[in-house]
């Protein structure tokens, strides 16, 4: 039997002594970190010689993944690191990196500093595409085996009839509701059909800002005072999947079509230095967008037994949410009929 609410059970000796189990020395220092659909923590930790170090510990949420495709998620990340992408790749124990302490499935990965890029910055956006390409160039060697992919079908209709089956919508905004979501998706399916058969492959499937750590330039220690590193790291592939290159595009581009056109423009001039984009996947941009849209709504459904979420979305349940979709999806509908931005 599932428990409604696992993480309930998760106390910080939990989380100290899993990693201890594991032959880490903890030193006591515990932050939760912002996670909703798993538990993050960051946790603290000392050598032999009595060095302290930082390390992430992350509790995957019971029964959303089979240990498969968490197996899938770490070779990825692994496979990437091999590639010299920088990427926060779990460590291993043993030779396992997902580890199992009681009836928590949890992985460790090393703490990485960084804050998010700055988008509106035409550099750091070339910068982000060569990194996605980079990305991009491996992840379409092979596909997953047991991941699943980004489709009309899990991002769209189950969503939907999950909310309408579940009584989460105000009674007086069910059919206006119903009837947004119904033309959305009728848009979204016209998007596909426009772009065509486009290709897939291993995306990170959640690419927004808050999973790019960006590291500032700075002066090198070594010879050439005047040498610049700069970085980026991915963190989080909880949500990859198969699905079309622009799905690790759209996230990181907002505003108006002129000013989504030259975000697009810059993300695209590095990204085609690593990989060839398919330009009828523009055609996607705002079907993903919807699809993600209404994929959200559902996921907070879905959640709403975890105390942690009407604590941290209270908004999910007020007739104002609703309204506020309503129109978000009509103006979606208005969106998708015009044609796909085109990258200055």
């Amino acid at each position: 039997m599932t428990d409604p609410h696992p993480y309930a059970r998760l106390t910080p000796d939990v989380v100290l002594n899993a990693l201890e189990s594991v032959g880490l020395r903890c030193d006591g220092r515990l932050l939760a970190l912002n996670s909703y659909e798993n538990r993050v923590y960051q946790v603290g930790l000392e050598d032999d010689s009595g060095a302290a170090s930082l390390a992430v510990a992350k509790f995957y949420r019971p029964a959303r993944w089979t240990e498969a495709q968490i197996l899938e998620e770490h070779a990825f990340a692994l496979e990437l690191a091999a590639a010299e992408i920088p990427v926060v790749a779990p460590l291993a124990f043993g030779g396992r990196t997902l580890l199992e302490f009681e009836g928590f499935r949890v992985a460790v990965f090393p703490r990485r500093g960084g804050r998010a890029p700055e988008l509106e910055d035409p550099t750091t956006l070339e910068w982000l595409g060569r990194f996605i390409g980079r990305i991009h160039a491996v992840g379409a060697t092979r596909p997953f085996a047991h991941r699943p992919r980004i489709d009309i079908a899990s991002f769209g209709e189950e969503p939907r009839d999950f909310l309408l089956a579940g009584g989460f919508i105000p009674p007086d905004l069910l059919e206006p509701w119903r009837q947004a979501c119904a033309l959305a998706l009728e848009g979204v399916r016209h998007a596909f059909d426009r772009a065509g058969k486009f290709a897939t492959l291993r995306v990170h499937g959640d690419c927004h800002a808050g999973n790019v750590l960006w590291r500032p330039p700075a002066v090198n220690s070594g010879s050439d005072p005047n040498h610049e590193i700069r970085g980026l790291t991915l963190v989080d592939l909880d949500d990859a999947r198969m699905g079309p290159a622009v799905q690790d595009l759209w996230m990181l581009v907002s505003g108006d079509r002129d000013t989504m056109g030259r975000q697009l423009g810059r993300i695209l001039k590095g990204y085609e230095d690593f990989a060839e984009f398919d330009d009828r996947e523009l055609n996607l941009l705002e079907a993903l967008r919807t699809l993600r849209l209404i994929h959200y709504s559902a996921w907070l459904a879905r959640r709403w037994d975890d105390p942690a979420f009407p604590i941290n979305f209270p908004f999910f349940a007020t007739p104002r949410y609703w309204q506020d979709r309503v129109l978000e999806l009509r103006e979606q509908i208005a969106l998708m009929q015009e044609p796909p931005i085109v990258p200055a």
